[in-house]
């Protein structure tokens, strides 16, 4: 969340920019970038889904203190997602419930990006 939150600070504006592949906290940097200066190449892929973090270990009131945490990710990570895809909070939620995949077309219509660069300015 680090370069997220950077990426908001900063004056300016951020491009973001899929080649290939953008998935996970790639594919939610994707979407963060500056309104209309989104992008993704015709063949991109994109991948969003819940917060998944593994490892988590020890006595069972530490798992449950560290299963809380991620709890508190998931619904801020989908909040920040929702906003700057334009999609309800409930679909951002049932959508990331399992990997979600999008095309570049896709993730246009979806909010994720603002064109598919399709040859370059």
């Amino acid at each position: 969340m680090a370069i997220y939150d950077t990426m908001q600070f900063i004056k300016p504006d951020v491009r973001t920019i899929c080649v290939g592949t953008a998935a996970s906290m790639g594919a939610f940097l994707l979407s963060a970038g500056a309104k209309g200066k989104r992008y993704a190449l015709p063949n991109s892929e994109i991948l969003l889904h819940q917060v998944h973090v593994g490892g988590v270990e020890g006595q069972a009131t530490d798992i449950e203190i560290a299963t809380k945490q991620i709890m508190k990710i998931k619904k801020r990570v989908n909040e920040l997602l929702a906003n700057h895809t334009g999609q309800k909070l409930a679909k951002i939620e049932e959508d990331t419930e399992r990997d979600f995949w999008l095309t570049a077309e896709e993730a246009k219509k979806y909010g994720v990006i603002d064109e598919v660069v399709k040859k370059a300015k």
